[in-house]
Parts: structure tokens; sequence; C-alpha cells
């Protein structure tokens, strides 16, 4: 228990301060008993990391139109294996590319890493552009 005494306005206060429990104290003044409520401290606030999603580029003329990421199957895609950003994109919708070819540079970490084909085939969709901040998984290129 912590006890004080205030003069105010010439008036003498002798105040003890007894337990906290959940944010209400136990104050006596002068004698008297009150129950008083302290302010919560606010939480501090979190901030949320903002990813861009990737939006796939253009399709080749012949192919009739665009490719959108939703109409994409990006279970076979090539995947961002760490958080980062995109520094350069290699390749477009409708190349031709070989396994062991580079299709992304990510930077992650302040090093930049060659992202390459895993197979042989076309690209069918690119779902990012350069600087683009990416998550561990997001789906950065698709081969078919």
């Amino acid at each position: 228990m912590k006890e004080y005494k205030y003069t105010i306005n010439g008036t003498k206060y002798e105040v003890a301060i007894g337990d906290i429990v959940e944010n209400i104290a136990n104050v006596t003044v002068n004698g008297e008993e009150y129950k008083v409520e302290m302010e919560r401290e606010p939480e501090p606030e979190k901030k949320k990391v903002v990813v861009k999603t990737g939006v796939a580029s253009e399709a080749p003329a012949d192919n009739g139109g665009e490719t959108s990421a939703a109409n994409v199957d990006t279970s076979n895609a090539l995947k961002a294996p760490l958080p980062g950003t995109i520094i350069e994109v290699k390749v477009k919708v409708g190349d031709q590319v070989s396994a062991g070819d580079t299709l992304v540079v990510l930077e992650a970490m302040k090093m930049a890493n060659n992202l390459e084909s895993e197979k042989a085939g076309t690209v069918k969709a690119v779902l990012v552009k350069e600087g683009d901040s990416v998550m561990e998984d997001t789906p950065l290129v698709v081969v078919e």
C-alpha cells in the first residue's frame, strides 16, 4: 500500500492506494474508501503487412485476350521461396522456357535470388511485376 499526503487549495488529504485488480484501485482518502477505475493503457497498434496480390500479364493476341490470376491454375506455379521484393521479371506470357532458365529475380535479405524454371514449357501467366512485395509461397509465374 502506498500512502501520500497532498494539500489542495489549503485542504489536506491523506491518500492510500491499495491493491489494483483489473484496473480497479482501492483508494482511501481521509479515511473514506473508494473504488477507482483506472484507464487501461492503449494497446500498441499492430501494423498490418500489405502485400500486393499478383495480377497476371496480358496473354498474346493470338490467345484471344487477357489471362487473369482468377482463371489460372497456380498449383504448379513457380513460388517465392521466401518473402521479398521482385526486382526483375525476365519472361512474359507466351515465352518458351527450358528447365533452369531464370524467370524472376527476387531480392530477399539484401540478396538477389534467381528463381529458375523447374521444367521446360510455355509461360502461361506472369502473376507479379517489378517492385511487388511477395510472401513465401506466393505464386509468381505459371509454366505449362
